[in-house]
Order: C-alpha cells, then sequence, then structure tokens
C-alpha cells in the first residue's frame, strides 16, 4: 500500500510542477494500482509487495516493446513518450541486479539443483525467478540460465 501513498504524492508535485509528462506516467501506474486491488491476488484492499512490483514490470515491459515498435516505425515521437514514461515508472521499482549479480546466484541455484542440461531449465528459472523477483527481468535471468547450461 506505499507504493499507492507515493504515486498519489507524486501526482499532486507533478499537477502543482503543471508537469504533464510526468504526470500521465504517474495516472498509468495509479490506473494499473486501481485494477490491482479488483483483482485476485489481493484480499482486503491491500496490494502485497510482490504484486505491486510484478505489476510495475509489467508496465516497464508494455513501455520497452511499444516504444521498440514506434522506432521500427520511424515514429521517433511516440517512442520517446513511451521512453519518458519508462524512466518514471523504473523509479519505483527496487534497484535491478546487474549481469553479474544475477550470474553468480544463477550459478549457485543450478549448482544447489544439480541441473546440468538445458532440460532442467524450467526447474532452474522456477527458483531464480522467484529469488530474483524485482531485481531483474525473467528475460535477463533465462537468456543466464540457456548461456549456463548450454555450457555445461
Amino acid at each position: 500500500m506505499e507504493l499507492s501513498k507515493k504515486i498519489n504524492e507524486d501526482i499532486k508535485q507533478a499537477m502543482l510542477a503543471r508537469d504533464k509528462k510526468k504526470l500521465e506516467a504517474l495516472r498509468a501506474i495509479k490506473a494499473s494500482l486501481l485494477l490491482a486491488k479488483t483483482g485476485k491476488d489481493v484480499s482486503g484492499g491491500e496490494i502485497p509487495n510482490e504484486v505491486e512490483i510484478k505489476l510495475l514490470q509489467k508496465l516497464v515491459k508494455q513501455r520497452k516493446e511499444s516504444a521498440e515498435v514506434y522506432i521500427s516505425q520511424n515514429r521517433k515521437d511516440l517512442a520517446d513518450v513511451e521512453l519518458y514514461q519508462l524512466s518514471i515508472i523504473e523509479k519505483y521499482l527496487p534497484e535491478q541486479m546487474s549481469r553479474e549479480e544475477i550470474f553468480e546466484i544463477v550459478n549457485k541455484i543450478i549448482s544447489e539443483t544439480g541441473a546440468s542440461t538445458i532440460k532442467d531449465m524450467g526447474k532452474v528459472m522456477g527458483i531464480a525467478s522467484k529469488q530474483l523477483a524485482g531485481k531483474a527481468d525473467n528475460k535477463t535471468i533465462s537468456n543466464i540460465v540457456k548461456q549456463i547450461l548450454t555450457k555445461n
């Protein structure tokens, strides 16, 4: 619930500063939070921290994908809007881990589970995505797991 209070406060600040671009990004987060409150993952109106993080990651992923599409369509103006919103949304996520840190954790998980081939990827990904939730995106984790398991 802390996130929605922070977003509401930041919306007020953006309104006072008349920052329309930032306000648009913050309202997108608020709208997603309001939708999440009515979802199955929420009980008693409180949104668990994990759900908030997943929601923010989903918004970041959507903005990245939209920006890529706009860039491929030579619409830099629209891509810039998406990238700006992306930068605002990312500020509310926990700090992302570096590739090297993810690599270390994935190696540890692989040695603990005894995974040796690409067939064990599902087992490793299940544990890794729970441990690294909010700290790294699943696409990066998946690429690192594939890289390590194909070397073995």
